[in-house]
């Protein structure tokens, strides 16, 4: 055999050589992808990560165990429980045929819409309100404009309206008692009900372009939401534990009714014009969690130093009480 008959028998192997070569590649990289996958989906979410799953968001054991499986993070299922709770539940196949009528809500709608403008606003709030039997300052009203997606205070939009009656499956002023009776009892003993209605009120009282709540508004819808939801169980104390996981109890009576009193009155003292937002959400967690005489508070976490002025305050009230 000549030489170059040599060279040309050799590069006719060389594709075949290198097309197994491919191939066995592409079968380990989809081996290992599989494993991963594989090992991936065996992951279980904690008893620990169940417990303050449950504890934040007020969800059940079963569903606790559903966002975590597949959000794998805990901080990612609170936030998607807090965007869908219901997600796993069964949905229907056919929609009833009593579903709210469009048509009725709006009707409804335009009975109480401003004439000079596209929404319902003060003067319709007013009389939805009586034909409700409610009175404009109940508590409930706020967890009412969080269903409807209120812009502002007594201002509503006829797609929040139409939307927020037909989620609740009501297109008259009976069912819209019943559903608000219903909103009622949820704020009050429902802490992951009550934890939507108290963020959502935040940017309900901000006046537009305003990083901040007034001190004063603020300070009104403390007075309406905080007694309502201590009285109901929807505040109540969540019990610290130690190291070894263990519930302490020395502190378990948590918050008292005379420190939302407190609260204010430190709050005038210090003077400041509004309340940040963080200020506003992380004091729903100090309030469920501190205990009555504040010995369990960490100034070392990450607290607003607002919170962490009030301790100091609320301890020199104690002591001065003891």
């Amino acid at each position: 055999m000549t030489l170059r008959e040599h060279s040309s028998t050799d590069t006719s192997k060389a594709p075949f050589s290198n097309s197994i070569l491919v191939l066995i590649v592409l079968a380990v990289l989809g081996f290992v992808t599989f494993i991963s996958q594989k090992n991936k989906s065996k992951q279980m979410p904690t008893d620990s990560d169940i417990a303050s799953f449950c504890s934040v968001t007020g969800a059940s054991n079963k569903d606790a165990k559903k966002f975590l499986e597949k959000y794998k993070r805990l901080d990612a299922a609170v936030d998607a429980y807090y965007t869908n709770p219901n997600q796993f539940s069964i949905a229907t196949s056919k929609q009833p045929s009593n579903a709210p009528s469009t048509s009725k809500l709006t009707v409804l709608f335009n009975e109480y819409k401003d004439p000079e403008s596209e929404d319902i606003t003060i003067d319709g709030t007013i009389k939805l309100c009586q034909d409700l039997e409610k009175d404009p300052e109940d508590v409930v009203l706020l967890a009412v404009a969080y269903e409807l997606k209120s812009p502002e205070i007594g201002h509503w939009t006829k797609k929040g309206w139409v939307d927020g009656w037909k989620a609740n499956g009501c297109d008259s002023l009976p069912g819209m008692k019943t559903a608000v009776a219903r909103f009622g009892e949820q704020l009050s003993s429902d802490p992951a009900y009550f934890r939507k209605v108290y963020l959502y009120t935040f940017d309900l009282g901000r006046t537009e372009g305003a990083r901040s709540l007034a001190m004063e508004s603020a300070q009104a819808f403390w007075s309406l939401l905080l007694p309502f939801g201590l009285e109901g169980g929807a505040l109540s104390h969540i019990p610290l534990t130690d190291s070894d996981h263990d519930v302490d109890m020395s502190g378990a009576e948590g918050w008292q009714s005379e420190y939302t009193q407190w609260w204010f009155d430190f709050l005038t003292e210090k003077g400041g014009k509004g309340v940040s937002k963080d200020t506003w959400s992380m004091f729903l967690d100090f309030m469920r969690s501190i205990d009555a005489k504040f010995e369990k508070y960490d100034m070392e976490a990450a607290w607003p130093s607002t919170i962490d002025d009030f301790v100091e305050y609320a301890k020199d009230r104690l002591a001065s009480k003891a």
